[in-house]
């Protein structure tokens, strides 16, 4: 079986590309499902019933948030309902929506769990102790555990990786936007890459206007930062093929389309 990962899809850009290159990238490499993160996806700041829903439509099976997962208010009014709309699971009790979600393949199921960092971000409850919780739930299931782990410290994404390995079945980074080029198998089976990357403007910041960014760095003043909608896009992703009786992964493959990389089908 196979899990194909797409990483922060940011604004209306990042849509574009979910929406044309994710039925290629199927064609080509035929994921058993597919993942997308979609916490930046309505103009970089949370999401809308209608943009979960089109990536459900344009072949996603479950869609993962992160830190921006409540900053559009609408959220509130359809996470309840969203059986496959996973935010972070660490957040206090009470929290609307859920932490984890399973899709059935078949006589299969893939466990999908979302957990956020707390270096560099709000402190919220442990995301170690929350996973521990979690895949001891998932694995009286499933042996197929996939980790959506948003977190800004490289090294508390790579704790996260070592934590989980021979446990999870991928853990990928997210929340950084730029794809890091460590993508192994860790022993146990434990697919994992610290940050999948982003998908969305390729010639911006980040995904944010340059001009904007470079303002903040010079004047350390306060700037409005925007989507930036000129130049090329990006998709940024990962591939892994996993054994679904034991849930250990055996390959995982980078995937990046830019201007640079370009998609050959």
């Amino acid at each position: 079986m196979k899990i194909l990962f797409i990483g922060d899809v940011v604004g209306s850009p990042g849509r574009d590309m979910v929406k044309e290159y994710l039925p290629k990238l199927k064609e080509k490499y035929r994921p058993t499902v597919t993942v997308i993160n979609g916490e930046n996806a309505a103009g970089g700041k949370g999401i809308t019933e209608k943009i979960y829903r089109q990536f459900l439509e344009w072949g996603g099976q479950a869609v993962t948030l992160g830190n921006h997962a409540w900053d559009n208010r609408e959220v509130f009014s359809f996470i309840d309902q969203a059986k496959y709309l996973v935010r972070p699971a660490n957040f206090p009790e009470g929290t609307p929506g859920s932490g984890i979600a399973y899709l059935k393949v078949n006589e299969d199921e893939i466990a999908v769990i979302n957990l956020q960092g707390r270096a560099f971000l709000p402190a919220i409850d442990c995301p170690f102790r929350k996973a521990d919780e979690l895949i001891e739930e998932a694995s009286k299931r499933t042996p197929n555990i996939f980790v959506d782990f948003h977190a800004e410290a490289t090294s508390e994404k790579l704790a996260m990786g070592w934590y989980l390995a021979g446990r999870a079945t991928f853990v990928a980074g997210t929340h950084t936007h730029v794809q890091t080029a460590d993508a192994r198998i860790l022993p146990g089976g434990t697919a994992y890459i610290t940050d999948a990357g982003m998908t969305g403007p390729y010639d911006g910041i980040l995904g944010v206007n340059r001009d904007a960014v470079l303002k903040r760095f010079l004047t350390s003043l306060p700037v409005r930062f925007e989507i930036t909608e000129e130049g090329g896009n990006q998709l940024s992703g990962a591939l892994v093929e996993f054994n679904n009786k034991t849930g250990r992964a055996q390959k995982i493959q980078p995937i990046l389309i830019n201007n640079d990389h370009p998609f050959f089908g």
